[in-house]
Protein backbone atom coordinates (compact mmCIF):
# COMPACT_ATOMS: atom_id res chain seq x y z
CA UNK A 1 0.00 0.00 0.00
CA UNK A 2 1.39 3.39 -1.02
CA UNK A 3 1.05 6.16 1.51
CA UNK A 4 -0.34 9.44 0.25
CA UNK A 5 1.37 12.49 1.69
CA UNK A 6 0.20 16.08 1.83
CA UNK A 7 1.65 18.47 -0.72
CA UNK A 8 3.66 21.19 1.11
CA UNK A 9 1.62 23.94 -0.55
CA UNK A 10 -1.43 25.29 1.25
CA UNK A 11 -4.01 28.05 1.36
CA UNK A 12 -5.06 30.27 4.25
CA UNK A 13 -8.51 31.77 3.74
CA UNK A 14 -9.40 34.70 5.98
CA UNK A 15 -13.21 34.78 6.06
CA UNK A 16 -14.48 38.20 7.08
CA UNK A 17 -17.60 40.34 7.06
CA UNK A 18 -18.17 43.86 5.76
CA UNK A 19 -18.13 45.14 9.36
CA UNK A 20 -14.64 43.72 10.01
CA UNK A 21 -15.44 40.54 11.89
CA UNK A 22 -13.32 37.47 11.20
CA UNK A 23 -14.28 33.80 11.45
CA UNK A 24 -11.96 31.68 13.58
CA UNK A 25 -12.09 27.89 14.00
CA UNK A 26 -10.71 25.90 16.94
CA UNK A 27 -8.73 22.84 15.87
CA UNK A 28 -10.05 19.45 16.98
CA UNK A 29 -6.51 18.07 17.39
CA UNK A 30 -5.14 20.99 19.41
CA UNK A 31 -7.26 22.62 22.11
CA UNK A 32 -7.32 26.42 22.03
CA UNK A 33 -5.50 26.56 18.66
CA UNK A 34 -7.65 29.04 16.74
CA UNK A 35 -7.19 29.69 13.05
CA UNK A 36 -8.74 30.70 9.76
CA UNK A 37 -9.64 28.10 7.13
CA UNK A 38 -6.46 26.39 5.96
CA UNK A 39 -5.55 23.33 3.99
CA UNK A 40 -3.16 21.66 1.60
CA UNK A 41 -3.45 21.67 -2.15
CA UNK A 42 -4.56 18.39 -3.75
CA UNK A 43 -2.88 17.11 -6.92
CA UNK A 44 -4.22 18.90 -10.01
CA UNK A 45 -5.90 21.73 -8.11
CA UNK A 46 -5.26 25.41 -8.65
CA UNK A 47 -4.80 27.45 -5.49
CA UNK A 48 -8.27 28.94 -6.03
CA UNK A 49 -9.74 25.42 -6.30
CA UNK A 50 -8.03 24.54 -3.02
CA UNK A 51 -9.42 27.64 -1.30
CA UNK A 52 -12.97 26.90 -2.51
CA UNK A 53 -12.75 23.23 -1.44
CA UNK A 54 -11.29 23.99 1.98
CA UNK A 55 -13.92 26.66 2.72
CA UNK A 56 -16.68 24.18 1.79
CA UNK A 57 -15.15 21.30 3.80
CA UNK A 58 -14.39 23.32 6.93
CA UNK A 59 -17.39 25.70 7.08
CA UNK A 60 -20.08 24.50 4.67
CA UNK A 61 -19.95 27.92 2.94
CA UNK A 62 -19.88 28.12 -0.85
CA UNK A 63 -17.08 30.57 -1.66
CA UNK A 64 -18.51 31.23 -5.14
CA UNK A 65 -21.51 32.94 -3.52
CA UNK A 66 -19.22 35.58 -2.02
CA UNK A 67 -16.14 37.61 -2.95
CA UNK A 68 -13.05 35.37 -2.95
CA UNK A 69 -9.74 37.09 -3.71
CA UNK A 70 -6.10 36.05 -3.78
CA UNK A 71 -4.14 38.52 -1.66
CA UNK A 72 -0.84 37.79 -3.47
CA UNK A 73 0.84 36.91 -0.16
CA UNK A 74 2.93 33.80 0.18
CA UNK A 75 4.66 32.64 3.37
CA UNK A 76 7.16 29.82 3.64
CA UNK A 77 7.31 28.41 7.14
CA UNK A 78 8.61 25.41 9.03
CA UNK A 79 5.94 22.76 9.52
CA UNK A 80 5.23 22.14 13.21
CA UNK A 81 6.92 18.89 14.27
CA UNK A 82 3.62 17.48 15.53
CA UNK A 83 2.20 17.56 11.96
CA UNK A 84 5.27 16.61 9.88
CA UNK A 85 4.26 12.94 9.66
CA UNK A 86 1.56 14.02 7.19
CA UNK A 87 4.23 15.00 4.64
CA UNK A 88 6.80 12.97 2.72
CA UNK A 89 9.91 12.11 4.75
CA UNK A 90 12.36 15.00 4.80
CA UNK A 91 9.70 17.66 4.14
CA UNK A 92 10.14 20.40 6.72
CA UNK A 93 8.63 23.53 5.11
CA UNK A 94 5.32 24.54 3.57
CA UNK A 95 4.38 27.47 1.34
CA UNK A 96 1.08 29.10 2.30
CA UNK A 97 -0.95 31.32 -0.06
CA UNK A 98 -3.39 33.82 1.47
CA UNK A 99 -6.94 34.42 0.23
CA UNK A 100 -9.74 36.55 1.61
CA UNK A 101 -13.43 35.65 1.50
CA UNK A 102 -15.69 38.64 2.07
CA UNK A 103 -19.24 38.08 3.34
CA UNK A 104 -21.87 40.78 3.84
CA UNK A 105 -22.32 39.75 7.49
CA UNK A 106 -21.22 36.99 9.89
CA UNK A 107 -23.03 33.72 9.20
CA UNK A 108 -23.42 30.45 11.03
CA UNK A 109 -21.16 27.71 9.67
CA UNK A 110 -21.16 23.93 9.66
CA UNK A 111 -17.89 22.59 11.04
CA UNK A 112 -16.10 19.43 9.92
CA UNK A 113 -16.04 17.69 13.35
CA UNK A 114 -12.78 15.83 12.68
CA UNK A 115 -11.06 19.17 12.00
CA UNK A 116 -12.70 21.78 14.23
CA UNK A 117 -14.79 21.81 17.39
CA UNK A 118 -15.93 25.43 17.73
CA UNK A 119 -16.09 28.65 15.79
CA UNK A 120 -16.45 32.31 16.62
CA UNK A 121 -16.72 35.64 14.84
CA UNK A 122 -14.48 38.30 16.35
CA UNK A 123 -13.51 41.88 15.44
CA UNK A 124 -10.40 41.58 13.23
CA UNK A 125 -7.92 42.92 15.82
CA UNK A 126 -9.19 40.45 18.46
CA UNK A 127 -9.12 37.60 15.93
CA UNK A 128 -5.48 38.37 15.08
CA UNK A 129 -4.56 38.17 18.77
CA UNK A 130 -6.38 34.83 19.15
CA UNK A 131 -4.58 33.01 16.29
CA UNK A 132 -1.82 30.57 17.20
CA UNK A 133 -0.15 30.95 13.79
CA UNK A 134 1.97 34.06 13.25
CA UNK A 135 1.27 34.08 9.50
CA UNK A 136 -2.48 33.80 10.13
CA UNK A 137 -2.36 36.67 12.63
CA UNK A 138 -0.36 38.80 10.16
CA UNK A 139 -2.89 38.15 7.38
CA UNK A 140 -5.78 39.16 9.64
CA UNK A 141 -3.95 42.35 10.66
CA UNK A 142 -3.69 43.26 6.96
CA UNK A 143 -7.47 43.11 6.82
CA UNK A 144 -7.52 46.38 8.76
CA UNK A 145 -6.02 48.09 5.69
CA UNK A 146 -8.45 46.39 3.29
CA UNK A 147 -11.77 47.30 4.92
Amino acid sequence: MTRSYKIPVSVLVVIYSDDGQVLLLERADAADFWQSVTGSQDPGETLTDTAIREVREETGLEAAQFELSAWQIETRYEIYARWRHRYAPGTTHNTEHVFGLRLPAPQPVTLAPREHVRYQWLPWADAAERCFSPSNAAAIRLLGTRL
